[in-house]
């Protein structure tokens, strides 16, 4: 693609002709598309809770004897809401991994595809998780572990979440998935594709890695709770740190501080039934 079709427009009027100049570069469009499907995952929790009126009054409306067909999609939502809103930012660096092979292989003239193609197939592995979360909450609800503000009802159900989060830290998967999330190069260079359907299939592989890497991580959230948001972010933020490393130290780390804490919920539980026990 030559300079003056990427940068001069002389054609169209201004505004379209930065638009087309942005859309042109695969690292700007990248970053756009990073910060446009986290802003809409954000957005949309916030007009879940507006709509509710607040948080508990949605949360209440998914008690164990509630879940029809519009609870279940409202749920349904919140979920697809939440993993657009915590996993895409763990993404942007497989996106821009992408995006920069992309550049090059278009100031070569070669054809490229947008990676928001990327991102969608890589987005539809995160909302098939979403519904199967779903699924998820509605069984643990009926099971009475989870309760009508969409908490844990047990600090033992929540401790065993825990320990199992920080248990899969250590495992083999876990380990052979972060290391395609965080070297994406090969990936791509080995498996480069120039259309549509090519390249989505790429994010839809890239999205089962990350699914490989993290699915035990967003486990968590039926511990602390669904809804919990400094949850939301605090796990976002852990996650796309991981991914941007290039050891286990982190890993471990947070293995660690997982089954300590699940402990510490195991603990607290049997404490708080002991004077049960005890007469």
């Amino acid at each position: 693609m030559s300079e003056t079709t990427r940068h001069d427009l002389p054609h169209l009027p201004r505004a379209a002709s930065l638009l087309g100049a942005v859309f042109a570069r695969p690292k700007a469009l990248a970053v756009l598309c990073v910060v446009a499907l986290t802003a809409l995952g954000w957005l949309a929790l916030g007009l879940i809770a507006a709509g509710m009126g607040t948080v508990e009054a949605f949360c209440h409306a998914l008690g164990p004897s509630s879940w029809d067909a519009g609870a279940f999609a409202l749920a349904a939502l919140m979920w697809a809401a939440m993993t657009l809103a915590m996993m895409l930012p763990s993404a942007a660096p497989m996106i821009l991994t992408y995006a920069e092979i992309a550049d090059t292989a278009a100031a070569k003239g070669e054809r490229i595809v947008s990676p928001f193609i990327l991102a969608a197939g890589y987005a539809l592995i995160w909302l098939g998780f979403a519904f199967v979360a779903t699924l998820a909450q509605l069984a643990l609800t009926r099971a009475a572990l989870m309760d009508s503000g969409m908490q844990s009802a047990s600090g033992l159900f929540s401790g065993a979440i825990f320990v199992a989060a920080g248990v899969y830290q250590f495992s083999a998967l876990k380990h052979a998935c972060l290391t395609r999330c965080q070297s994406p190069f090969p990936f791509f260079f080995t498996n480069w594709a120039t259309t549509r359907r090519g390249v989505f299939r790429l994010g839809v592989k890239q999205g089962l890695y990350c699914l490989g890497c993290c699915w035990a991580m967003m486990l968590v959230m039926f511990a602390v709770g669904v809804m919990n948001v400094l949850w939301m972010a605090g796990l976002g933020v852990v996650m796309t740190l991981e991914k941007m490393g290039s050891g286990k130290r982190l890993t471990y780390a947070l293995g660690v501080a997982l089954i300590a804490g699940g402990i510490a919920f195991i603990v607290a539980a049997f404490v708080a039934h002991w004077p049960l026990h005890a007469t």
